[in-house]
């Protein structure tokens, strides 16, 4: 019988919204098999009140059953915000089939996760991936033998090669509402007798055995898991089920020398070490012979080495994302200025031309002229992820990040950050703790973007023309310099704790496969179009219409709308050396992108490019230049970046906090080292 008809027999008479939930280690190949079982038919969302990634799809063979991504994860416990995701979804949404991704190389690492499945009572599908990998190390693995042992269906899948993935499909169907009988590991008869007594206690309960299976409740009650004795407390009559943990924990310490988490944990593992030796077989000495990623990590991971590899690198992806990206800007450009001129031409309202093509068009044009390097460095990052050289570079710079009270792989991000802050943010979903996410995200607008550039050649180059560079690169480095102070303030008064323990794997290097990255792109650069991109068109609009009313005055000028909030507020940016309503609103216009300022200070001198450099020249002074450079490197971050942090850490309470305290902050130090320099005799 083929895949095709037996899905469709199934699907006919058993399948009604049923759910399949991928799980696996991180770096098993679960979002190839994903991609494999779902095609284009997914969305990317988030978990309901986290910035945890969540993809869900239909399955290609058959689109009534929904499948779900769940966050890449080596266990079941408590300890971070994907663990406690996997679990609940498989606790409390009871998917029908879990297909468990199993990285066949590191077999024994992966079944922990397994047994831990298997204990909760879960229907799963072992796919044992990446099969040409274990097989280049000389590993062969019985599949029958351990379907025997776990009394699982075990399919043997190449996910990048797509092999494997029909017989995966079909198995996974077929166990669609089959149930078989739990995984029992034998903890000894100590522990054992201590279950019993409370397995009985909360069957009895009734509500408590509704929600969880006793058995495994009863294992994590006596493992004195917090997040467990937490949520069975609200029950009522639970006092019973305390007083005999207590019991149990008291005679347990009695009897041994080490906790009991600890004791369960080694049990867990014997259990898994009597299955390996049944069912793999090692063909060669791997440990003996040094693989091609360990001769590529000798030399990328290198003391010596490691960083000017990877700044190297780096260089080069920025390199790639602006030798291609660039020329696809001004082709956008041109593209919406074409546009504009034919519609603008077509009306003749003047009131109405103006809004189609300087608020609609306009703003569509600042929200997809981002488009070209977004994606381009999403695809070149993707390359870098997909052949396992990214967890290598949160390795090599652990260290000096957590002396900044900062994570490892917070690096990224930040990195990120000095080509675009939006793609920057997202990428603090990499981060597992939301401490560490949190803290990235808030300083992240301190890494100086592609968009400050023009500000900076501009002031730069006419005040300071014979140490420009010099000027530039001290902004790029005082931004360095305040998100490292913001850093450890944020860590010490508002999220204070250690550092999440830094524990990544370290995946052999795999050639990425180019649909792989496409998707990675995609997945990555479209939520930028519909989530910030739409902040970007209405602040567009906003805009315009402050530059254009009242009626009758000329559009952007003094006795606009913008134009008086400038003269306004200019008094507060007075002691910082620019007190003029043109700066004041030249730093309005900056808050929908950063660039945009050095056009509008174009259009309120009346000059082109050139003759602003001039005018520049003649109406500020060296002083004053470098302390609206700073301001404009530290004050409130563009529409888009504050778009992207609403997104991540869905909150308008962290959203509001970044652009107050920035706000602050750049004025703070903009006053320094006006008034300072003052003092000095620099001005």
């Amino acid at each position: 019988m083929s895949v095709t008809k037996e899905t469709k027999e199934i699907s006919t008479d058993q399948v009604n919204a049923q759910t399949i939930a991928l799980i696996g280690n991180p770096n098993a190949g679960k979002t190839t098999i994903f991609n494999a079982l779902t095609g284009s038919r997914q969305h990317v969302g988030n978990w309901p009140g986290v910035t945890v990634e969540k993809k869900e799809g239909r399955l290609l063979a058959d689109s009534k059953v929904h499948v779900i991504d769940l966050p890449g994860t080596y266990s079941l416990g408590a300890y971070s915000e994907d663990e406690l995701i996997a679990r609940n979804y498989i606790l409390f949404e009871n998917p029908d089939v879990v297909l468990d991704i199993i990285d066949s190389a590191n077999i024994r690492r992966n079944l922990y996760l397994t047994v831990q499945l298997l204990e909760m009572n879960t229907n799963i599908v072992l796919a044992l991936n990446m099969l040409d990998e274990a097989e280049a190390k000389g590993i062969e693995i019985d599949e029958n033998t351990l379907a025997k042992i776990l009394n699982v269906p075990v399919i043997k899948t190449i996910g990048t090669k797509n092999q494997g993935i029909e017989k995966l499909i079909s198995s996974s169907i077929q166990a669609l509402g089959q149930s078989r009988e739990p995984l029992t590991v034998d903890y000894g008869q100590e522990i054992e007798d201590e279950i019993l007594v409370l397995q009985k206690a909360i069957t009895e309960h009734g509500e408590l055995a509704q929600r969880y299976y006793p058995r495994w409740l009863a294992v994590k009650i006596l493992e004195g898991e917090d997040v467990i004795l937490n949520d069975i407390q609200k029950y009522p009559n639970i006092q019973t089920i305390f007083t005999l943990r207590e019991k149990a924990v008291q005679h347990l310490n009695q009897v041994f020398a080490e906790d009991i988490q600890t004791i369960i944990i080694e049990k867990r593992y014997g259990l898994i070490e009597g299955v390996v030796k049944q069912t793999v077989k090692q063909k060669k000495d791997v440990q003996a012979s040094v693989s091609l990623s360990d001769k590529i990590d000798n030399v990328v991971l290198n003391k010596t080495l490691g960083i000017p590899i990877f700044l190297l690198t780096m260089w080069a992806i920025f390199k790639f994302t602006f030798v291609i990206g660039d020329p696809l800007i001004g082709y956008v450009e041109m593209l919406f200025e074409w546009f504009g001129g034919i519609v603008g031409a077509m009306i003749s309202n003047e009131l109405l031309a103006s809004l189609i093509v300087d608020g609609i068009i306009g703003g569509l044009g600042s929200i997809f002229v981002f488009i070209p390097p977004i994606f381009t460095l999403f695809f070149a990052i993707s390359l870098l992820e997909d052949s396992g050289y990214m967890s290598r570079v949160a390795y090599i710079v652990d260290k000096f990040m957590r002396s900044l009270g900062l994570h490892g792989k917070s690096f990224i991000p930040l990195l990120i950050g000095f080509g675009c802050n939006v793609p920057a943010i997202m990428a603090t979903r990499t981060l597992e703790n939301k401490k560490d996410r949190m803290v990235t995200i808030l300083v992240n607008p301190f890494m100086s973007c592609a968009a400050r550039l023009p500000v900076y050649v501009l002031f730069a180059g006419a005040l300071f023309p014979d140490n420009a560079g010099t000027v530039i690169f001290s902004l790029y480095i005082l931004g360095i310099v305040m998100a490292i102070i913001m850093a450890k303030i944020f860590k010490k008064f508002l999220f204070p704790g250690e550092a999440a323990p830094f524990v990544m794997e370290l995946p052999p290097y795999r050639v990425p496969t180019l649909k792989g990255m496409l998707i990675h792109m995609w997945e990555k650069g479209s939520s930028f179009v519909r989530k910030a991109g739409t902040i970007i068109f209405a602040v567009v609009v906003l805009i315009w219409v402050l530059a254009t009313l009242p009626w009758g005055v000329e559009y952007a000028s003094q006795d606009s709308f913008i134009g008086m909030f400038g003269s306004a507020i200019s008094p507060v940016f007075a002691p910082l050396g620019f007190g003029s309503w043109e700066a004041s609103a030249a730093l309005i216009f900056g808050l929908l992108a950063k660039e945009v300022i050095v056009g509008t200070l174009g259009v309120i001198y009346g000059v082109g490019e050139e003759g602003l450099a001039v005018t520049i020249t003649q109406m500020w002074t060296p002083l004053a230049a470098y302390s609206f450079m700073v301001l404009t490197l530290l004050y409130v971050p563009c529409v888009a970046t504050i778009g992207a942090i609403k997104r991540e850490t869905n909150s308008w309470k962290w959203t509001g906090f970044t652009i107050g305290y920035t706000l602050a902050l750049g004025w703070i130090v903009a006053f320094i080292v006006y008034q300072g320099g003052t003092l000095l005799g620099l001005g």
